[in-house]
């Protein structure tokens, strides 16, 4: 990938202690950014070097776990440099992943009755609704007009993390049409699970039940975490999002997120997803146009 052509200056690598090495891609999130830390933490992956503990990717930076006595730092950051330097020169930035089905309800009561307990205190605007916040500081005419921006365009999962399964979701939209919304004022101590969450402009599914502060939209109908590896989506992990996911999000109303839910209980239930090859240059390009090309995948599946 030319990290010149997308803006990006040669990664600044730093120490934590003696057993972490903190690259850092860039100060702030972008397509490109994520892209290069994906790619360098799978070609990293591949080159299982003895030592490497743990590879962990961010939205703008990689943290590698390492065991000093199996390799020596100074030969871990260089042949991390190489694995980014080859990179550097390999020209066209593909990466092979693939685009999942997600649906939602959006507008839901989990989520409202919760929200109504924290409005108060917590909350910018008490007397109304997330969603309606969401639009208005968006400069949008009402709630639906928001949801449908929110579910048009496909996201990607920048990275994986908070809590077990929790997917971070980046837009694959112009800076300008992002969608950005503040989180809370101040944290709730209650979320419910699979609420659809976004704060700044990052989107999130919330995997388990717990405490949270970015504005909730709806819950998604199938789980992202299933420890029990019940279902046949989980059979390699029990974590279902990887980074690098592209996300396409499907409104449902309550009698159809009810019969997947029902789905979900009998162990019948599968994410309709297929594999593609994402092109960073095409989409930088051509957001909207690529994003076609991308949903046209799931046609067939």
């Amino acid at each position: 990938m030319s990290t010149t052509a997308a803006g990006l200056a040669p990664a600044r690598y730093t120490w934590g202690g003696d057993e972490f090495l903190f690259v850092e891609i860039s100060e702030a999130m972008s397509l490109a950014a994520n892209f290069k830390v994906m790619s360098l933490a799978r070609a990293l992956a591949d080159a299982a070097l003895e030592g490497v503990v743990d590879i962990c990717p961010a939205n703008a930076s990689l943290l590698v776990r390492f065991n000093p006595d199996l390799i020596r730092p100074e030969v871990l950051e260089e042949r991390v440099r190489e694995l980014e330097a080859r990179l550097e020169g390999a020209g066209q930035a593909r990466l092979e992943t693939r685009i999942i089905e997600v649906p939602v309800w959006y507008q839901d009561p989990y989520t409202a009755e919760v929200a109504a307990r924290f409005r108060e205190g917590y909350h910018q605007e008490p007397e109304g609704s997330d969603l309606d916040y969401a639009a208005k500081v968006n400069g949008l005419a009402d709630a639906a007009e928001f949801i449908r921006r929110h579910h048009e365009q496909p996201w990607i999962a920048s990275m994986v993390g908070f809590v077990a399964g929790l997917p971070f979701l980046f837009q694959l939209v112009e800076q300008e049409k992002q969608l950005q919304v503040p989180k809370y004022l101040s944290p709730r101590t209650d979320t419910p699970e699979l609420t659809l969450g976004h704060g700044g402009c990052f989107s999130c599914i919330y995997s388990v039940r717990g405490a949270g502060g970015y504005q909730m939209f709806g819950v998604v109908a199938a789980p992202i975490f299933d420890p029990s590896q019940r279902l046949e989506d989980f059979a390699d992990f029990m974590v279902f999002f990887r980074p690098g996911d592209l996300v396409k999000f499907r409104p449902v109303e309550e009698a159809e997120y009810r019969r997947i839910k029902d789905e979900v209980a009998a162990g019948t239930f599968r994410y309709r997803q297929a594999p593609v090859t994402f092109d960073l240059d095409a989409a930088l390009a051509d957001p909207e146009g690529y994003n076609r090309k991308i949903l046209e995948a799931l046609n067939g599946h």
